[in-house]
Formats: C-alpha cells, structure tokens, sequence
C-alpha cells in the first residue's frame, strides 16, 4: 500500500510583492520620489513611517498614505543628526513594534563649477546623501529583525558622468552605492538584512519642471529610451527590493534609467 502527502502549497508570485504586516521607514517622504515610495509600500500593504525636514509636506504625504487604509506615522526627521536618525527607528519601533524596511530616499542637489564651488555646499551634499542614508541605516539596523530590507536612494550619475557640473552630488550617489556594497557584506548574513540600491534617471517629478530644455533635451538624445521615467516605475523597483520577491538579492545597484547608464 502506497502512501501519499500532500505537497505544501507554492505561493503565488505576486504574494512575495506583498508587505502585508511590514513596517517601513522612508526619508526625504515630504515630496517628489519619497512621497511615492511612501503611498507605494502602503499600497503593497506596509504600515508607514514618514520622515523628514518639513512636517507640513510629511502630513499631505501621510494622508495619501492613510487613504490606502494604512497606518502611517509623521517623525520629522534631520537625517544629518545620529541621534535623530536614533530617535526615528525608535519612534517606529514604540508606534509598530517593528522595522522591516528601510527607504534612504532623503537628497539634496548642488550645481556648482568644481572650481568655484564652497566647501559648505559640497559638504552639506555630502551629508545628507551619503552620511545621512548611513546614519539612518545604521540605526534601523540596530532594531530589524531578519528578512528585513534596506533600500538606498541613488542616482545614474552614481554610474555614468554628469551633463551638468555637479560634483558633490554624483561624488555622494556613487559613495551610496559603494556603501551599500559594504553594507550589505557585513549584514547580509550577520544579521540576515539585506541593502540595494536603486539608481534612478530623470523622472516626472517637480524637479523637471526646473531644468532647462536644453538639459532635458541633452539627456533624451543619451537614454537609448528617449524619455524620462514615471514614479510608478520607479515606485516598482523599490517594491521589487523591498519585498521577498528580492529575497536573493542583496549588495546589488539596480539602474531604472532607460538604459542610460548602459549606453
């Protein structure tokens, strides 16, 4: 007499895009990429954690969280201070009980000739972008738990050469994707926490409506796509990263920039 069992279920793909039951931190959420991000991992079904410099732009952000039918706390946030990137992964530990994602989405930009450029607006580049996304992994690291995800914010010109004079930003994106790397090594298995980066082109966000067409035009004829990106696309790539769909992915850049930084 033969005996059987019966195989344990395969879980639906789309399932490990759900965060159902997650708790997720993004920075720089009072606008543009940030606020994006923050409604997507709702979407996906994370409770939120917003963060940043300006409360008034944090709560419109939280609302449109809200109306996904999550739950979202407002922490405004200087990711430049140690102690307030302490106090955030705390403040969400005390409201949720937990941290499982991580979004380092806070940025700033400067163009300046390298010539002519202060040393305190490059620096101030720098701490944001690279010193900023460290303090804020190192304290939501402190309080994960295994499976988690952190999620670093770069740029293409982390990976291919400027149109525009901006040295201390592509100097802090191509420093976040070295970060990550190391990161990544030391927490992966450690600590059972993954870190990637994304690497965003140009996208249709309130800062393109300042470049010049010129610029615009410039980075068209070199995007084998021909176009900016869209912030749900870019929102799917952060899913992607954030989620057990990326279970086995971790120390990697992944580029969502029409294929710039590959031309």
């Amino acid at each position: 007499m033969s005996s059987t069992t019966t195989p344990e279920p395969i879980e639906s793909i789309l399932d490990l895009y759900g965060l159902a039951g997650s708790v997720a931190i993004v920075t720089g959420a009072g606008s543009g990429l940030g606020a994006g991000f923050a409604r997507a991992l709702a979407e996906a079904g994370a409770d939120i954690v917003v963060a940043g410099r300006r409360r008034v732009q944090l709560d419109t952000t939280a609302a449109t969280v809200r109306a996904t039918g999550r739950s979202c706390l407002v922490v405004p946030t200087d990711v430049t201070q140690p102690d307030a990137c302490a106090e955030l992964a705390e403040a969400a530990l005390a409201e949720f009980g937990r941290v499982d994602v991580l979004v380092n989405n806070a940025g700033v930009s400067h163009v300046a000739p390298a010539t002519s450029e202060r040393p305190q607006d490059f620096q101030a580049v720098i701490e944001v972008n690279l010193m900023g996304a460290y303090w804020a992994a190192q304290a939501c690291a402190r309080v994960m738990q295994p499976g988690a995800s952190i999620v670093n914010v770069s740029s293409m010109l982390g990976l291919v050469k400027s149109i525009l004079p901006q040295a201390a930003y592509t100097a802090s994106k191509a420093g976040l994707i070295g970060l990550t790397r190391d990161l990544a090594n030391q927490w992966s298995a450690r600590k059972g926490i993954r870190v990637n980066a994304i690497a965003p082109g140009f996208v249709e966000t309130d800062m393109i409506g300042e470049m010049s067409e010129e610029t615009l035009a410039r980075f068209l004829a070199a995007c084998p796509m021909g176009r900016v990106g869209t912030q749900r696309e870019i929102d799917a790539a952060v899913l992607f990263l954030a989620s057990r769909a990326s279970s086995y992915v971790t120390g990697s850049t992944l580029a969502v920039d029409g294929g710039t930084s590959g031309h």
